[in-house]
């Protein structure tokens, strides 16, 4: 697949990804900017300015004006908030492009921010932390990343707490958006059949085709799609936008001496756990030998944990590895919802920490590394047919590590990993004595016998 990155003149960098197949596109606006550029007193701002974009704009001043338009495209639309990041995306056919592009530049740049509408979705959003804490599967992860992050935003709940969003006002919106939402600071992307709409989005006499081309054809490659097309919708929406002088966020520099265990006490039929190790940062050249060693771990049905720990022992019912990386630092994590007996429970641990183990003393054959590493291509292979996930591969590379790798570079870089590499990194980072447990469940801290 192609792709073709162009930026505007206010910085505004834009990605745009031909796949040359059905004619749906996802439309994806990446912001730099999420929980971790908060504060203890703004905790929750970038997650309720994100509900906010839906409440209306100048073009579109209602909720239902917007939803309906957006409904009767027959698109599928949605935002979100990380850490580090906030996106707003819409997929739809590609005959809408326009008006696609029209609303997302619509939402973001000229939100309404009704007081009216902002202290009735404080009670939406009050609900929503309320969800979460009944839902302890998602808690057991806001006492983890509390947990490994304590002294740093890293740490706050992306959807804020109850005493700061209640307390939120438009100003609040307004000061949130001057500090971070700028054209540099952001990434346009555009995924998917985008060539099979050349004809409806500009008017010419070019005709899209295949070699090779009929008498008096001419083909349309993606920098044509791209520059005398697409952008030129895109650039009409956002290349007014001014630039701010956007802030940075507070860098994680804390050292773990010691192991950390958090038990948050409450009645549940399952028992969750997250226990994890500090892990490599988003720029690290070895994250990939990283995505393997978590992979091998419990990256599937097939992996040491699910068999160990589901299969043979009945201990759990979800079991899984993963990694997660920011600009200066990551965590590894096993997460697992389990029986609610403390006996059970502390053999589980048990036995996830001796694999772990198991794997830094070099007990790892070439068939299961082999296995994890197809596994993780293949995976992320699939991944790319949807325009959803292809955009947000490209655009956040483009908008947290300001490069873009094709997606055969990172197979290539998976394929040169070695199990020796996977051995030496567990070794490294699996270290006994430096891990952190969060537990939710009806137990105390005295019961965990590690």
């Amino acid at each position: 697949m192609d792709h073709q990155i162009k930026t505007l003149d206010n910085g505004l960098r834009m990605v745009a990804v031909d796949t040359e197949t059905f004619p749906s596109f996802t439309a994806l606006v990446l912001v730099g900017a999420g929980s971790r550029y908060e504060n203890k007193i703004n905790n929750g701002v970038a997650h309720f300015f994100e509900h906010m974009v839906f409440k209306g704009s100048k073009k579109y001043p209602t909720v239902l004006e917007l939803s309906t338009l957006l409904d009767s495209m027959g698109s599928e639309h949605n935002a979100f908030t990380s850490k580090d990041h906030t996106g707003y995306w819409i997929k739809a056919p590609t005959k809408h492009f326009s008006i696609c592009i029209d609303i997302l530049s619509e939402m973001v740049l000229h939100p309404l921010l009704k007081e009216e509408e902002i202290n009735r979705e404080k009670g939406v959003i009050i609900e929503e932390i309320n969800m979460y804490e009944d839902q302890p599967q998602y808690k057991v992860w806001d006492l983890f990343e509390g947990l490994l992050y304590s002294d740093n935003p890293l740490g706050f709940d992306t959807l804020g707490r109850k005493e700061t969003v209640s307390q939120f006002t438009r100003e609040t919106f307004t000061e949130y958006m001057s500090r971070f939402y700028s054209p540099k600071n952001t990434v346009v992307v555009i995924a998917g059949g985008l060539s099979s709409n050349i004809k409806n989005i500009k008017k010419t006499q070019y005709r899209v085709s295949r070699p090779p081309h009929p008498k008096g054809a001419q083909a349309i490659d993606s920098k044509q799609v791209f520059s005398s097309s697409y952008t030129s919708i895109i650039e009409n929406k956002f290349g007014t936008w001014k630039n701010n002088k956007t802030e940075s966020y507070s860098k994680y520099k804390h050292e773990q001496t010691k192991k950390n265990i958090l038990v948050y006490t409450k009645k549940y039929e399952q028992a969750h756990m997250v226990l994890g190790y500090r892990g490599l940062s988003r720029n690290n050249p070895n994250k990939y030998t990283q995505t393997i060693l978590m992979a091998i771990l419990g990256g599937g049905m097939s992996s040491r944990l699910f068999y160990e720990v589901r299969e043979r022992r009945g201990l759990c019912y979800y079991i899984q590895s993963g990694a997660e990386t920011f600009a200066e630092t990551g965590y590894l994590f096993t997460r697992a919802g389990l029986t609610v007996n403390i006996d059970k429970i502390n053999e589980a641990i048990k036995v996830i920490i001796e694999e772990h183990q198991k794997i830094a003393s070099g007990k790892l054959s070439d068939k299961e590394f082999n296995k994890a590493k197809d596994m993780i291509k293949g995976r992320f292979i699939l991944s790319l047919e949807d325009s959803n996930d292809l955009a947000s591969f490209f655009g956040r590379q483009l908008l947290l590590e300001n490069k873009l790798e094709e997606p055969e570079k990172r197979l290539e870089k998976i394929d040169r990993v070695t199990r020796e590499q996977v051995v030496k990194l567990a070794e490294k980072m699996f270290l006994p004595d430096k891990f952190s447990l969060a537990l939710v469940g009806p137990f105390k801290s005295e019961q965990i016998k590690i």
